[in-house]
């Protein structure tokens, strides 16, 4: 078994025109030149699992998501397959990223997300769109929220104290005129005749939300803008938003409305449960939660209260359970970790002496609980890949008291009893450690490609 570890250069690639013009047929060429032009609105020179270049993609800047990696990455990884793919299964849908760019390739997605928000944000950039139905509505909605005034009581009952004003300790996310101007909104967008259109206007208010708020979210969390309270945002603010959010829509589904292919399958919900349900594919790509501690739905806490996806707290706890074991902020049951792996044992067996460097005692058996998640999702996905399929998956290592987590060489161990074999591994970029760690570009990014034996 030999592990190509030569990261990929541009100069050995072929120009992505030409690849796509060899990858499809003479009637899906127009569709090519579609994706070529959307991809050249995204290009950029950051890492190519990054999103970070592409974000103002059409579609992908419906909403902005952070984590998401390249849609390059995914026209490169299907042009470099052995075969033609017809279907394309992503265990963590994420943004939908891999999932709309098989639809420009002539490619069926079928993805699964367990994220609500998230989930809608992805259905939202599958669905197709009548642009003169979503203008209508977007005039309606604009005429009635100009035109209607909502309490907050309702909307704020059962969500954190600090998200409306008067807050907590003297802190708020909203100022109490515009919590209630976006408690209009929602009111108005439920109550549109289309659902598919509800969805696709929560979406965007959704998006809007932090811009017009008193914090930033990153992926180290929430904290509150410099002089918040001096420059607080207020109606104004969320209409100018989405209005911007709304004319993007209206380009981008005017531009792009034929796609290669229109059908799609999502499954809202965890993947561990859902896959049983999931027809034959014959590529797996997907990239999950790094085993980073951190939880990935805090990024997502402002939209998720705010539009009604959480209610309770039993609600944000029942999302954070069914998430991968990739994290420690909920206290949950350790499963025993797969043996197969050496490296997977010796790294365990050194967390465990650091102990007393940790700063959460539950490290150890959460890294051990997110390898057998993911074992379980690669034994799964091995059975619903064709003979001749493929799969592939971005993973990132971390570290903890000075140990690493080799996420990639872990999983190439564990793949012979998960009833696959390796491919090759290609390293893709090199990640910074957190400031405990010495904030070094130390942590690796690879994509694994894996085959059923």
């Amino acid at each position: 078994m030999s592990h190509s570890l030569a990261p990929l250069q541009k100069e050995e690639r072929e120009t992505r025109s030409t690849a796509l013009r060899r990858c499809f047929s003479q009637g899906q060429l127009a569709s090519a030149i579609d994706l070529g032009a959307w991809l050249q609105n995204g290009a950029g020179d950051g890492p190519v699992s990054s999103n970070q270049p592409s974000q103002d993609l059409p579609f992908q800047r419906w909403f902005k998501f952070k984590e998401a990696f390249s849609p390059h990455l995914v026209v490169d990884l299907i042009r470099s397959l052995p075969y033609r793919a017809t279907s394309c299964l992503d265990p963590f849908g994420g943004s939908g990223t891999t999932a709309l760019a098989c639809q420009f390739l002539g490619i069926s997605p079928i993805t699964i997300e367990v994220n609500p928000l998230l989930a809608d944000v992805i259905e939202a950039k599958l669905h197709s769109y009548d642009p003169s139905a979503v203008m209508r509505d977007i005039r309606s909605i604009r005429t009635a929220a100009a035109n209607t005034s909502s309490g907050v009581r309702g909307l704020a009952e059962g969500c954190p104290q600090t998200l409306c004003e008067p807050g907590r300790n003297g802190r708020w996310i909203f100022s109490k005129d515009l919590f209630r101007h976006i408690a209009s909104y929602r009111g108005v967008i439920s109550g549109l005749s289309s659902s598919a259109h509800r969805r696709l206007f929560s979406v965007l208010l959704a998006s809007v939300l932090v811009e017009i708020s008193n914090v930033v979210v990153n992926g180290k969390g929430r904290r509150y803008r410099a002089g918040w309270r001096r420059r607080q945002k207020g109606p104004i603010d969320l209409d100018d938003a989405f209005e911007r959010a709304c004319q993007a829509v209206v380009f981008d589904i005017v531009r792009y409305q034929s796609r290669a292919c229109s059908q799609y399958t999502l499954l809202r919900g965890d993947s561990r449960k859902l896959l049983p349900q999931v027809r034959e594919a014959d590529l797996v790509l997907f990239s999950p939660p790094y085993p980073n501690s951190f939880d990935y739905t805090d990024i997502y806490n402002v939209e998720l209260w705010t539009m009604g996806y959480l209610s309770s707290s039993q609600g944000n706890r029942h999302l954070r359970e069914h998430t991968l074991r990739s994290h420690v902020q909920i206290r949950r049951a350790y499963d025993e970790a797969p043996e197969s792996s050496k490296t997977l044992r010796q790294t365990l067996r050194s967390l465990c002496r650091q102990e007393g460097k940790l700063w959460n005692l539950d490290i150890p058996g959460m890294v051990g609980s997110y390898f057998a998640d993911l074992s379980d999702i690669l034994q799964q996905c091995a059975k619903l890949i064709t003979r001749r399929g493929q799969l592939a998956c971005v993973v990132g290592d971390s570290r903890y008291a000075n140990v690493l987590i080799p996420v990639a060489t872990v999983l190439s161990e564990l793949a012979p009893s998960l009833g696959l074999r390796v491919i090759e591994a290609v390293p893709i970029r090199a990640m910074r450690s957190s400031a405990q760690q010495g904030g070094r570009d130390n942590l690796g990014e690879v994509l694994l490609r894996l085959a059923r034996q």
